[in-house]
């Protein structure tokens, strides 16, 4: 049995539910196996992974179309939503490969042909090295990996990091204590962990130190045992850093790094540690190395435009140009 909380931010149950929840009812005509419970603006549902997982989906189709259109009645919720084929084609799909719910309710699991790599590596090794361009998803699918491992507990702690390397900013001149400077460069991470887990419930895990987030230069001396520890933004990480890194791993523990080989901000582009782990851990048994690219990106359809124009610019720097 599998139970999920769906919060509905910014939304008037009241009304989206329907006067003495008609509306909620008629969802629930669709999944009798399913037990929904709504409190305020929380809706707990439980049942069988697969009911569970169709639902999920559903129903966060069901709230972006009201988020969108400002309307909601019985005749949208069974034609755009729970016809008879539609619903006999989801209960035909894959669903294998989610990994969690995220606190709106929609399972998040791996998109693309890479993460799926990921997530499958992920079982027969302990150190993952993932490197490609930005959205394409190595971090959240690591995060939600991690956030999996915990619930499930295969570890007992979670261990975020990234290098304090300033990509064109200088960090000191930035107002307030080094947690506050920091914050707001760690803060991919927070926004990745919030979508996964409910407030309160992270609130509760970052103070007790069950997951932990902090620049690398903190990991030095510490031996994370039970933990599953993730380095981001690892082509920022110098050779001595990463090798820290890397020799903290603990008894039971996972490790994945995820980088960015063509966004290096250190002076010299040579000092990077992701660069040379990638070159020198290769073909060891127990580690993985992940190479993501264009084809992986998740995000708006001219991020991968954008990327491939930059590595056309580089690609033709590297080119000498020909004698005359």
């Amino acid at each position: 049995m599998t139970e999920i909380i769906i919060f509905l931010d910014d939304i008037d149950p009241i009304v989206f539910f329907g006067a003495n929840n008609s509306l909620l009812d008629k969802i629930r005509s669709f999944f009798p196996k399913i037990k929904i419970i709504a409190r305020g603006n929380e809706l707990k549902c439980i049942g069988e992974d697969r009911e569970i997982t169709i639902f999920a989906e559903k129903f966060n189709d069901l709230v972006e179309y009201y988020l969108k259109y400002h309307r909601l009645d019985e005749q949208d919720i069974e034609k755009y939503f729970f016809d008879t084929e539609h619903m006999k084609t989801a209960s035909n799909g894959d669903f294998e490969q989610i990994l969690v719910f995220g606190t709106s309710g929609k399972p998040v699991r791996a998109r693309t042909v890479n993460q799926l790599v990921l997530v499958n590596d992920y079982k027969a090794n302990d150190l993952i090295i993932a490197e490609g361009p930005a959205g394409t998803g190595k971090t959240y699918t690591s995060i939600a990996l991690a956030v999996r491992a915990l619930k499930e507990r295969e570890v007992k702690k979670i261990i975020l990091t990234r290098p304090a390397v300033e990509a064109g900013e200088r960090l000191g001149f930035l107002p307030g204590d080094m947690k506050e400077k920091l914050d707001p460069y760690l803060q991919p991470l927070y926004d990745a962990l919030h979508d996964m887990i409910p407030y309160k419930k992270l609130e509760t895990w970052l103070e007790d130190g069950t997951i932990q987030i902090a620049p690398l230069a903190f990991m030095r001396g510490r031996t994370l045992e039970n933990a599953f520890a993730i380095l981001d933004e690892a082509q920022n990480a110098t050779i001595s850093q990463l090798k820290m890194f890397l020799t903290r791993m603990g008894v039971s523990s996972k490790f994945i790094m995820t980088g960015d080989t063509t966004q290096i901000d250190l002076p010299r582009k040579s000092e990077s540690g992701l660069l040379q782990a990638m070159r020198i851990l290769a073909g060891i048994e127990g580690i993985s190395i992940i190479k993501f690219d264009e084809r992986d990106i998740v995000r708006h359809k001219l991020v991968k435009k954008i990327v491939r124009a930059y590595e056309q610019e580089e690609t033709e720097k590297e080119i000498p140009p020909s004698p005359l």
